[in-house]
């Protein structure tokens, strides 16, 4: 299979440019937090001679197509097989004076939607995985199967945002009770059923249902909010971080950390504000920035990404409880 026909990277361009005036010279380092199948890495390797990129990924076979793809670049990629709220572990080890530049594409990659197997669609029957990582024990056929109603229920409100959750999760433990739900077309089929008419004409019922098994799968929330200041306190000051996300739960995530580190510390009333208190971030982009019509036209997948960035003004205290790291936990 020609893998690199599966994967086309999203707001390639403008992180690209985003990223360039910290990258463009000899040594420079850049993060790829999600490294996927390469696309934005190897564009990166490509336009920046003096570039080493460290390529984190939670996913074996995506780190292997990767490397396959990228090879002829070389010791200048450097694959690690980790989750991104891991990034302080690894910019310890591989780059302990910090880094210039740090990308995360959040979310499904286009390898784990388009092979059927990977069970991550709700159009394609398969098995009920969904496990970025396969060396990872839980599967969504485990959450659906033995998660209680309660659980459940709060997963699909609180990662799908999804208003039917009661009556899903109710319906998933009935279904559940005859025989276990080990595919996604008997999940999908449960949910259907269990849709009234009107709002099943609005977008596939199943959508939400699938966000917030994955999410819960892979602990993708907590995954990301360890990630973020991790993230930040790895960059040199000039460094850049630019962060793309496609659903609403890892954008206001990733606004809140940016906008938080983009502001003043200073106690109101303070005549004068101290070095310590001045903000630790400058803001790249006004708001979220968006895909164009004419990529979205070439990339539906393209249509939800929200793109943020920022530049690192200064060092962050030494004190900063986020320099201690943080390792990947259990889904939740």
């Amino acid at each position: 299979m020609d893998f690199s026909s599966l994967h086309t990277p999203v707001l390639l361009e403008r992180s690209i440019e985003l990223l360039a005036p910290a990258i463009d010279h000899e040594g420079a380092i850049v993060v790829d937090g999600t490294l996927g199948m390469g696309g934005h890495t190897g564009a990166l390797l490509e336009r920046f001679p003096g570039l080493t990129v460290i390529g984190i990924d939670r996913d074996p076979q995506a780190l292997a197509i990767a490397g396959e793809r990228l090879k002829e670049f070389g010791d200048r990629l450097q694959p690690v097989h980790a989750v991104y709220d891991e990034i302080g572990d690894v910019v310890r080890e591989r780059a302990p004076q910090g880094v210039d530049g740090i990308l995360l594409d959040l979310g499904v990659s286009s390898l784990q939607l388009d092979l059927t197997e990977r069970g991550f669609a709700y159009s394609r029957d398969a098995p009920l995985d969904m496990r970025m990582d396969s060396t990872r024990a839980l599967t969504a056929a485990t959450i659906v199967n033995e998660w209680s109603e309660a659980d459940l229920r709060r997963i699909f409100s609180e990662f799908g945002e999804e208003r039917l959750a009661p009556r899903y999760a109710k319906r998933i433990v009935q279904a559940r009770d005859s025989a276990p739900i080990l595919r996604s077309a008997q999940l999908v089929d449960i949910i259907q059923a269990a849709t009234p008419a009107a709002l099943s004409r609005v977008g596939h019922p199943a959508k939400r249902v699938f966000q917030a098994l994955r999410i819960a799968v892979n602990g993708e929330l907590d995954a990301l909010s360890a990630a973020l200041p991790v993230a930040v306190d790895s960059l040199r000051v000039g460094g850049r971080i630019v962060v793309l996300s496609y659903q609403s739960l890892e954008d206001r995530l990733v606004k809140r950390e940016l906008q938080r580190r983009a502001s003043s510390t200073a106690p109101q009333g303070l005549p004068v504000e101290l070095p310590e208190h001045s903000p630790e971030l400058r803001l790249l982009v006004k708001g979220a920035g968006r895909a164009s019509d004419e990529e979205i036209t070439e990339n539906p997948r393209a249509t939800p990404v929200r793109l943020r960035a920022a530049e690192r003004l200064r060092p962050a205290p030494a004190t900063s409880a986020t320099r201690r790291g943080t390792t990947s936990g259990s889904a939740p």
